[in-house]
């Protein structure tokens, strides 16, 4: 079914693993441009794990290689980019309005 390609075992594998790696990179590179000490520490920590947990999954450790002639990895990829990013702006939004009125308040 085609309408069931994001639930499809391995491409939400593959979207947990670009989502959080994608986030520990954010995180880590925040955390470790903010903090100081020992939360500066736990950044560059955050930051390293997100790469690497990111160049794991693009050397295609796991189902999905570059040479595998039964996946379309470019188009899991796309749709793995797409689903991040509008996942993405939602929450970045839902934030901005969850902070905004706080503070207003």
């Amino acid at each position: 079914m085609a309408w069931l390609g994001a639930f499809e075992l391995w491409t939400f594998i593959t979207i947990l693993l670009l989502t959080f790696s994608l986030f520990l990179v954010i995180t880590g590179a925040f955390t470790a441009y903010f903090g100081s000490g020992k939360s500066r520490k736990i950044g560059a920590g955050l930051l390293v794990g997100g790469l690497v947990a990111g160049i794991v999954w693009a050397l295609g450790v796991g189902p999905y290689t570059f040479i595998s002639n039964g996946v379309d990895l470019s188009q899991v990829i796309l749709e793995s980019i797409g689903v991040i990013l509008a996942a993405a702006i939602g929450a970045a939004v839902a934030i901005g309005l969850f902070l905004l009125a706080i503070m207003k308040s």
